[in-house]
């Protein structure tokens, strides 16, 4: 069975007939020219800043790029893959040429999703698709049920995050080709797996963006993001292009969802929102299986994330929780630096609060920034909140790309890792740490010239003013040793800390499945209740139709009583005694109405 192909408004569409159709729009451009397989064909003014030409007989794996007007040879802004990188030319691709294996698989409920945090480049030794599936079966024995792709989208260089990327429809050449991607995709479905993706729609990379010089008027100069300036949402032609990139990564690639990156940075003055346009498109257009969105926000807001009255979610399905990430941070390690700050007092009863309630800043004023974040979350199911204790960012954006192991010890770590994964919100863990990965998750980048240098030195400024950094040496982020050490040690599984730590997070990974989701499935919505805090000590519940849900765990320094209702405990660590004893949690499930 052939993959289905996406029609977008930009670019090289291979049709049915053979023929090829090239579009681009290009409005700082008197004429446009098409350079395919080395011959030279002028472009045909359509009206609006659109050039367009439809050429028959191409193979696909041709070559091509685009000579505006003043010779300047620039690759498709739309491109589906590139051959030599961001600068170099383009290639025709037919999306209909992969065989889908799994062309049955229909999705995976939201209620039973365990996230797994995956950079391709540094996931296996060899970096790239083809290797990543050989550990597919591993990822699903273990109990994740959904992969997360960091950015996929062609960046400059061959190394990097992926959210400089400025080739919005054509996967990193670095990890394989789109046929690599769909294969992985495939053998994920095949092994039970959902699979998303990050996709980052609020800037382009330093590297390979020839869209201000193709077209002037996709770019809001006069608005300004943290990396430079604003995307023109409102300009019809700009919108298509953001609006059909998280459509064409669903349906080509056959993708259960998509991550927002930043999406307090997208900025729209339009009638309609970008981000609601979108949701609304994607929920229209793909009916046939469950798609999951979730958001990356930092100012704690919920008007994306209704639920209708069945359950349904008629726009995004989830919000990265930077506040629970936060909270709990200060609360195991005690660093209280840059936006710590907002969570140094009394971090224990922000804590609580996120878990019983969703966010901890709901309106109050944040200290870091001095202005009121975030609105009331109490009305959200607890499903609506992606938690993590780390990620590519937290971790990556340190100094030294320290794993939270490394910071809080084992013990304090695994009460936090436990505390996540029985938790009714929706887990996420970052690769490596389901075995106590210790190798850094580095900040990593493959400029050259001027560009490299700007990036080292400020990557350096960055932490010149944080106390806790001061005095170390940042490493180069162009420097290929940064992103070796970055790699995961999958060697560390056979050691025996690695081995009890893999079988510490299997444990909790079965029980989340056979005593959280249940309660999840339902749909009905749960009430959190804060039942005690003290210092280093945290105690919450959730109200369930079927039950109450409680939890306790005591960092600190002394005992704590257990103030649980009686129950089945669900999970004790180390073990079940009459108080809680430092670095120890309990788990307990009440049938029935707890008065």
């Amino acid at each position: 069975m052939g993959s289905r192909s996406f029609q977008k408004s930009w670019g090289a569409e291979y049709l049915a007939s053979g023929e090829v159709r090239f579009r681009l729009w290009a409005t700082g451009q008197r004429q446009v020219t098409l350079r395919l397989a080395g011959q030279d064909r002028e472009m045909q003014p359509a009206g609006e800043g659109w050039f367009e030409l439809l050429v028959a007989d191409v193979s696909p794996g041709a070559e091509y790029n685009f000579v505006l007007s003043d010779g300047m040879v620039v690759p498709d802004p739309a491109s589906r893959a590139q051959k030599f990188g961001v600068n170099g030319p383009s290639l025709v691709i037919d999306p209909t040429s992969y065989a889908w294996q799994n062309s049955s698989w229909r999705g995976r409920p939201w209620a039973e999703t365990v996230v797994y945090e995956m950079h391709v480049g540094t996931f296996t030794p060899e970096g790239t698709f083809q290797a990543a599936i050989q550990k597919l079966p591993y990822l699903a024995e273990l109990g994740i049920t959904q992969i997360e792709l960091l950015p996929l989208s062609h960046f400059g260089g061959n190394r990097g995050w992926g959210y400089d990327g400025v080739l919005l429809y054509a996967p990193h050449a670095a990890y394989g080709s789109p046929d690599d991607v769909k294969a992985f995709v495939d053998a994920a479905h095949g092994a039970g797996l959902s699979v998303v993706l990050d996709i980052v729609l609020n800037h382009f990379g330093p590297e390979g963006n020839y869209l201000p010089l193709l077209a002037p008027d996709f770019f809001h100069k006069e608005r300004m993001t943290p990396w430079g300036a604003g995307i023109a949402y409102d300009v019809d032609a700009a919108r298509r292009y953001i609006l059909e990139a998280p459509l064409y990564w669903l349906k080509e690639f056959n993708l259960d969802g998509l991550r927002f990156d930043a999406i307090d940075q997208i900025e729209d003055i339009s009638a309609k929102h970008v981000l609601i346009d979108i949701a609304e498109h994607i929920r229209a257009e793909i009916t046939d299986r469950p798609v999951h969105l979730t958001t990356e926000d930092s100012r704690n807001v919920i008007f994306l994330h209704p639920r209708a009255e069945d359950g349904s979610v008629p726009l995004f399905t989830g919000e990265w929780n930077d506040d629970f990430h936060n909270a709990v941070h200060v609360f195991a390690t005690g660093e209280t630096q840059a936006y710590y700050q907002d969570f140094a007092r009394e971090p224990e009863k922000l804590v609580a609060r996120v878990l019983a309630e969703g966010f901890a800043y709901q309106g109050e004023i944040s200290p870091h920034s001095g202005e009121k974040r975030g609105v009331v979350s109490t009305g959200q199911p607890p499903e609506a909140f992606v938690d993590f204790i780390q990620n590519h960012d937290q971790i990556g954006n340190r100094a030294q790309g320290e794993r939270l192991i490394d910071l809080a010890g084992v013990d304090r770590t695994k009460v936090m890792l436990a505390t996540l994964l029985l938790s009714p919100h929706i887990p996420l863990l970052f690769m490596g740490e389901e075995y106590g990965e210790t190798n850094p998750f580095l900040f990593f980048t493959d400029f050259h010239g001027d560009l490299a240098k700007a990036v080292r030195e400020g990557r350096a400024r960055e932490f010149a003013g944080h106390g806790d950094f001061e005095g170390e040496s940042v490493p180069d982020p162009n420097a290929e040793q940064t992103f070796m050490m970055s790699k995961l040690d999958w060697s560390k599984q056979n050691t025996p800390q690695g081995a009890e730590w893999l079988a510490f997070s299997k444990k909790l990974l079965a029980l989340r499945q056979q005593h959280i989701v249940p309660l999840l499935a339902t749909g009905e919505r749960a009430t959190g209740e804060i039942v005690k805090t003290a210092e280093g000590f945290v105690a919450v519940s959730w109200r369930f139709p079927q039950g109450t849900l409680s939890m306790a765990f005591n960092i600190g320094e002394h005992e704590q009583p257990i103030p649980l209702q009686p129950g089945k405990t669900l999970f004790a660590w180390p073990q079940e005694e009459n108080r809680l004893p430092q670095n120890s949690i309990l788990v307990r499930f009440t049938t029935g109405e707890v008065r």
